[in-house]
């Protein structure tokens, strides 16, 4: 099994489930990986034979751009739509970070995890 994984991708997006949050936006991170043959583009090293990292990434912006009050509703979007459009991944992991979230206290980020 062969691994892609885009790491650190930042976003400024308006999720959450408090108004102010909706209208003011937030930083968010997003980690992806996934998981499948690459063996084909490994030996032909041609693009059309990969799994496109552009795609993956154009992916997580079009998700990350639709508000949504829940990261897991955001988290279940990415995986549904890479799996739609790469139906061969044998496995598709999404993290999204936020980052500073309002919740009463110095804290990073809280974190959602996304497993296909």
């Amino acid at each position: 099994m062969n691994r892609i994984e885009l790491k650190d991708m930042e976003f400024f997006s308006s999720h959450g489930c408090f108004e102010e949050e909706r209208i003011v936006g937030n930083r968010f991170v997003v980690n992806l990986t996934v998981e499948g043959d690459f063996s084909a583009a490994a030996a032909s090293d041609n693009l059309e034979d990969a799994v496109n990292y552009q795609t993956l990434y154009d992916i997580v912006k079009e998700e990350m751009d639709v508000p949504s009050s829940l990261l897991e509703n955001v988290a279940s979007r990415i995986t549904g739509h890479i799996r739609k459009d790469f139906p061969s991944l044998s496995r598709i992991s999404v993290t999204i970070d936020k980052i500073n979230p309002p919740l009463g206290g110095k804290l990073y980020a809280s974190s959602v995890t996304f497993e296909s």
